[in-house]
């Protein structure tokens, strides 16, 4: 077990009422603070059951064990509001039994049911594991209810052993508990939601810095909400004049008749800090800062006013905010027009992006349940929308532009279980080559920050579209329409074959298909169709007829989807001749989707009313009609896919692979990559199949290698592979032999490569030769924000050419496994083709799920590269390896915590 090593800064997180607490270590300056706590903060009820009798000298007898000299095995944290510590929680390394230390806790009578004491045990539970501790054990009193409801809500399982008046509670702290997982989620969804109510369902709101001068950001904001009609209090700020359009501007927010609930500044960046330190002061509970162009400094400064009063943060640099509720009717934004009630929620980084896709969702007629521009986003992300809109009864549709991701483990997670009630579509933004990581390997150069969003997004179910315009189109369907089968069959219909030829190529390359269709149907359709598929009407086709057809056709079960595309002919002079009559005439919402592509429409995307009422979704192009319904079929499938449980990865022997990392970082303290043996030996830890390797430092040990080999059985030619630290592409320069078979073969390549390379070289691996199979790609980087990226591709000398490689963010799940391999465009290869037989796909997956465990339990593996990976019928075997190890802080992308912009560290 190693060291208890207490986080070394504050990580601040929300309780259940969305109040923000700085949870710490506990140190020697604390010991008046841990002194109050437990002698005037708790009374003397409260000291009784966490003492487990009265003692006058209980109180000070804590504090000087908990903030005394340093003791081994000793980790105590304290949760804080400013300088007020609120509750602590300790444990201490037991004797006996092993791996076990001893609990305590102790939360302010006023702080009770706040989760203090809750989202204490999840950080001391976290630094517990990190330590090695694998259970915590406490006495209680029966009668402690408050305690015995924190071990039955936390979520890990509770072994209890009833004694005269006492209760011996035990907890496993298992790291792979999914119901753990879950609770720690469902408490952080609750706290999230909390907090942001004051940001999104204000009672009362002050705009700061509402200048005199026409067309100022501020001034125009507050005339947007009070024209906008918000239901609440309202009131200008400013310290240079009494009056505003006619009502009072107050010098102060401390001077306001009330405390409001949301303060939007408008000041300028240096006195951006200093305002919301004021608000803070006050009792606001939440800002959105206008301001843009705020220096680090500043941003420190603004990030401590409102972590240490609880106070949300939208922006700075933000166009504002909207709620379209009835009941707030609040537009605290900018933009050029007021957001149209309706029910997507929207969230965006950049105002320019917000104001012109609020523009295009009003075209269309889409209506907006909250917006909000989020800016440089240093606090509410896209994550806490997701979390807000799951849960306040009127979003059906969200719709994202992020540009950045300060947590996307927990995005992830959030979206993943929000996408299967709401569509979540978002603007894949920044995928330029800009921002690449420099490779040093194969999985590096894979990689990309676009192929790490990709995964994200596939992942979590969500609609990423590559633009604005795109987003909408699909927005459009998809708040309109039902969802296709998953299979993605469309009908393509049109009254001139060439456009229905364009939209079936248009289909095609979006990944739909276009099934056949029954020769019958051509009985409802003028003389001269075709029901090819697609199908040409021709002009003759009258709207009565139509109407039949798409009837029947909807009624196909192979049919998925329907494309109408239509164009106006000289037939059509009357409007009674118009064969849009077909669908404006029939219900908006049938038994699969339909979608219109017209070609005299002047806008890319817009709804047409039916009879019904509904609204069918009309594009100006077939590529934009097929590019929504593919997305469309992609939620479709996502949605058919049952959640899958985490990838099992059974050979895991963690204590070995971590005692392994900490010994190479403890000598090389800069990091880098393992030498062979050790690389062997950490691979077999998680039990990756690395072929039999034997280390050699000279010709002789070379040639000894290759004879020993063959006396263990491995019977035919071997392969010598120069080593030297820092190496990478043995290949590429050189440093690989193979098909050696006779002892002079072997001598002769290692003299070579002596010459070659010279004193760089630092010995030779020896192996026998793999026998033939398919080449792959397997591998692990780690990327400081994504976390770990598991790459699979097409390996070999030829991987980097052919780039044939998916990746997903660990841990991968079951699924995962499956759909990662079925995705290769060489997956042929593997499942057998002309003959040769399939690989064995277990043992490719089990490969990835152990690459996956290893690479999540160690963020340290900044890089491996397994290539190549030789699958074969009778199992999977690596020829080749490399690991590059850093030291990097162990990151629980499960505790909860409020994310620290980099803009803010040293807060």
């Amino acid at each position: 077990m190693s060291t208890v090593h207490p986080p070394r800064t504050t990580a601040e997180a929300l309780l259940a009422d969305g109040t923000t607490v700085g949870i710490r270590p506990l140190g020697p300056q604390d010991h008046q603070a841990v002194l109050d706590l437990h002698a005037t903060g708790m009374s003397e009820e409260s000291r009784r059951m966490r003492f487990l009798g009265v003692s006058r000298n209980a109180p000070g007898q804590a504090a000087d064990r908990l903030c005394g000299p340093p003791v081994t095995g000793l980790l105590a944290l304290g949760a804080w509001t400013g300088e007020e510590l609120v509750g602590e929680a300790d444990c201490e390394l037991l004797d006996d039994p092993p791996e076990t230390a001893e609990l305590a806790l102790a939360v302010a009578d006023r702080w009770h049911h706040r989760g203090v004491a809750t989202l204490l045990l999840e950080h001391l539970v976290h630094a517990a594991r990190a330590a090695g501790i694998r259970w915590f054990e406490a006495d209680t009193l029966w009668g402690n209810r408050a305690v015995h409801r924190v071990f039955a809500d936390l979520g890990l399982p509770v072994q209890r052993r009833y004694t005269q008046g006492e209760v011996r509670i035990r907890v496993p702290l298992d790291e792979s508990d999914e119901h753990y997982r879950s609770a720690v989620d469902e408490r952080g969804r609750r706290a999230d939601v909390a907090s942001l109510a004051a940001l999104l369902r204000p009672a009362s709101v002050a705009v700061v810095g509402v200048s005199r001068r026409e067309g100022s950001v501020g001034r125009t904001v507050l005339a947007k909400i009070r024209r906008g009609g918000f239901v609440g209090a309202l009131w200008a700020v400013n310290p240079h004049t009494g009056q505003i359009d006619g009502e009072p501007a107050y010098p102060s927010v401390g001077e306001l008749p009330a405390v409001p609930d949301l303060a939007v500044l408008a000041v300028p960046a240096a006195a951006v800090p200093g305002v919301a330190e004021e608000c803070g002061a006050a009792g606001v509970r939440a800002l959105v800062v206008l301001t843009s162009g705020l220096s680090a400094e500043e941003a420190r400064r603004l990030m401590r006013a409102c972590r240490c009063h609880s106070m949300r943060l939208v922006g700075p640099n933000s166009l504002g905010m909207a709620q379209t509720d009835r009941s707030i009717r609040l537009d605290a934004e900018f933009g050029g027009a007021f957001p149209r009630p309706g029910t997507a929620g929207v969230a965006v980084q950049s105002g320019g992006v917000g104001i012109a896709l609020l523009s295009r969702l009003a075209w269309l007629g889409i209506g907006v349940s909250s917006f909000v521009s989020l800016g440089d986003k240093y606090d509410v992300s896209g994550n806490d929308l997701l979390q807000w809109w799951e849960t306040d009864g009127r979003t059906d549709l969200a719709l994202l532009h992020l540009e950045s991701f300060g947590s996307p483990r927990a995005f992830a997670r959030t979206a993943r279980r929000v996408t299967r009630t709401v569509p979540v579509l978002t603007v894949d933004a920044g995928r330029s080559t800009a921002g690449r990581r420099g490779a040093a390997s194969h999985t590096a150069a894979a990689a990309t920050p676009t192929v790490t969003r990709e995964a994200l997004f596939r992942q979590a179910g969500i609609t990423a579209t590559r633009s604005i315009e795109e987003l909408v189109e699909a927005a459009a369907l998809l708040h309109a329409q039902p969802l296709p089968a998953p299979r993605g069959a469309v009908a393509v219909v049109s009254n001139a074959g060439g456009i229905g030829i364009l939209a079936a190529d248009a289909c095609a390359e979006a990944g739909l298909v276009l099934p056949e269709l029954p020769p019958g149907l051509g009985n409802l359709l003028p003389p001269g169709a075709s029901v090819r598929n697609p199908v040409d009407t021709t002009a003759a086709v009258l709207p009565t007829e139509l109407t039949l057809f798409l009837r029947a056709l909807e009624q196909e079960e192979a049919v998925d989807a329907i494309l109408v595309c239509l164009v106006p002919t000289a037939l059509c002079a009357t409007p009674a001749r118009e064969p849009v009559r077909a669908l404006l005439e029939g219900p908006a919402r049938r038994r699969v989707p339909i979608a219109a592509v017209l070609l005299d429409q002047q806008v890319p995307v817009r709804y047409r009313t039916c009879a019904d009422g509904g609204v069918l979704p009309a594009y100006s192009d077939s590529l934009a009609a097929a590019r929504a319904l593919a997305h469309a079929r992609d939620r479709a499938r996502w949605l058919a896919e049952a959640p899958s449980a985490p990838a099992e990865a059974p050979d895991c022997d963690r204590r070995t692979a971590r005692s392994l990392i900490d010994g190479y970082l403890t000598a090389h303290p800069d990091g880098g990559w393992l030498d062979p043996l050790s690389t062997a030996d950490l691979l077999e830890a998680y039990g990756l199949p690395l072929a039999t390797s034997v280390w050699a430092r000279d010709e002789h040990m070379a040639s000894v290698a290759a004879t020993g080999l063959r006396r263990l059985g491995y019977e035919g030619k071997v392969a010598l592979k120069a080593y030297w630290p820092g190496q990478v592409h043995k290949s590429a320069l050189g440093a690989v032999r193979t098909g050696l078979a006779a002892d002079a073969e072997v001598r002769a390549a290692y003299h070579e490569f002596t010459r070659k390379f010279g004193p760089e070289l630092a010995g030779a691996v020896v192996q026998p030769m793999a026998a033939p199979g398919v080449e792959l790609l397997a591998g692990v980087v780690q990327d400081q924000v994504f976390g770990p990226l598991v790459v699979l591709g097409l390996g070999g000398t030829a991987a980097d050419v052919l780039a044939d490689r998916t990746a997903r963010l660990a841990p991968l799940s079951e699924r995962d496994l499956t759909t990662m391999v079925a995705e290769l465009r060489s997956a042929p290869m593997l499942l057998g083709n002309g003959g040769a037989p399939p690989v064995d796909l277990a043992a490719v997956r089990s490969v990835l799920a152990g690459l996956s465990r290893l690479a999540d339990d160690f963020p340290e593996l900044v890089e491996a590269d397994l290539n190549p990976v030789i699958a074969r019928p009778d199992g999977a075997v690596c020829v080749d390896a490399r690991v590059r190890l850093e030291r990097r802080p162990s990151f629980d992308p499960y505790l909860r915590r409020l994310r620290r912009p980099a803009t803010a560290e040293g807060t």
